[in-house]
């Protein structure tokens, strides 16, 4: 009893993690009201996870839309600000920043969480399939670079044909709300019918599959897991403490196989392995070195510090 109330206020800071990061991400409340994007200068900053920066209450930038603004600028400067943020944040947390930080993270979780019969996807399908969203990271890098109009202007083409969060976020808000929301109207086409169809079925999907767009579209956390093997923050297994149950596998909503390899590029971080397992054989260390193994039969000495025989 103590444990299940225990694993219920560890699932409720995650969530109220989950909205604080996107409150403080779209805190520009007076941009909903009037239905204006805000212009200021925080929008030259990046923030850890997909946002938009159409969205009325986003305070900074996307990085993947603002890595794709500069790809397109006819100097096709490299953008090290860009990338150097990605890369800052991928080092310090890897894809915790999707598990925590991500407002359509938390837009997935939510509507996974509507009673519905759960749909499984077959590994032979699932497994190919989550190679799609680095095939789109590359995409969004190449596509504005080589991709250009006669006056060397390129669209950010992720933003523009695919991601969900834009049209949830920037979108849909503006058009409700915003200014010129007739001309808007009238000039509705056929790519954002496109977009509100690819939003359509990611919501609808993920309602039956758990976060299908961080698994197999998003090519933010396509970034992110590739600083996961080492990240500052990992998540570690005590092999004196585990029992090979595999309740952490049977609890992880991202299939990770966490006995094989915890930190895999697939793991969000969201902590539902931990809180699942009975012997707390699974830990997250931030910049904290793991100690040698001891093993059962040797004694060890810890009443003083003095001498390094015993260490």
């Amino acid at each position: 009893m103590e444990k299940n109330v225990k694993t219920k206020k560890k699932r409720s800071f995650r969530l109220l993690i989950q909205v604080l990061a996107t409150a403080l991400t779209n805190g520009y409340v007076i941009g909903f009201a009037q239905g204006k994007i805000y212009q200021g200068s925080l929008k030259q900053v990046c923030v850890p996870g997909l946002n938009c920066y159409s969205c009325p209450g986003a305070v900074g930038s996307c990085p993947i839309g603002a890595m794709q603004a500069v790809f397109g600028n006819p100097s096709r400067n490299f953008s090290f600000y860009v990338i150097g943020t990605i890369m800052m944040f991928g080092v310090l947390l890897g894809r915790l920043i999707c598990g925590f930080l991500c407002p359509f993270g938390l837009v997935q979780d939510l509507l996974h969480k509507i009673p519905t019969p759960k749909l499984k996807i077959p590994k032979k399908v699932d497994k190919p399939l989550r190679w799609l969203k680095y095939v789109i990271a590359a995409l969004a890098m190449l596509l504005p670079v080589f991709l250009v109009d006669e006056f060397g202007l390129s669209a950010p083409y992720f933003c523009k044909f695919l991601c969900p969060a834009g049209t949830l976020g920037g979108g849909l808000p503006l058009l409700l709300f915003g200014e010129g929301k007739e001309f808007l109207t009238q000039m509705l086409g056929p790519i954002f019918t496109w977009k509100a169809v690819v939003l359509a079925v990611v919501v609808i999907g993920s309602v039956l599959i758990y976060r299908p767009f961080c698994k197999y579209l998003c090519p933010l956390g396509a970034f992110y897991s590739l600083f996961n093997k080492f990240s500052f923050y990992q998540l570690n297994v005590d092999k004196d403490k585990c029992t090979g149950c595999k309740a952490c596998e049977r609890a992880c909503k991202m299939n990770v196989e966490v006995l094989k390899n915890i930190n895999s590029l697939e793991c969000i971080r969201c902590g539902d392995c931990k809180r699942a397992c009975p012997t707390g054989a699974i830990t997250g260390s931030y910049l904290k070195l793991k100690k040698p193994a001891t093993k059962s039969n040797e004694t060890v000495c810890t009443s003083c510090d003095r001498c390094s025989g015993c260490k």
